[in-house]
């Protein structure tokens, strides 16, 4: 019976740990003032230095970045954030 607790607890404690918790978001941010093609070098770059991001396409004709990111490390928040400071705000697209 021992045994079996222990082995439960040992579970419980994997799965309530962050790691375990992290998935891989994908969202598609609508980015303003791109208004030539050098443009999505500056956004992409600023998205990947956040901590967290694994890819980023940015479109100049769409006016769009699409960012898959870690999100035990990174959220929305900080991704518009990285965008805004680069002179690009952004906001999810609905």
């Amino acid at each position: 019976m021992s045994k079996l607790v222990a082995g439960v607890a040992v579970a419980t404690g994997i799965l309530a740990s962050p790691a375990a918790a992290a998935a891989e978001r994908t969202v598609i941010l609508a980015v303003q003032n791109m208004y030539c093609a050098a443009c999505p070098h500056t956004v992409r770059v600023s998205l990947q230095a956040v901590r967290g991001v694994k890819t980023v396409t940015v479109s100049y004709t769409d006016k769009t970045a699409i960012v898959t990111y870690d999100d035990s490390t990174a959220d929305v928040e900080a991704l518009t954030t990285a965008t805004t400071n680069a002179g690009y705000p952004s906001a999810p697209r609905s």
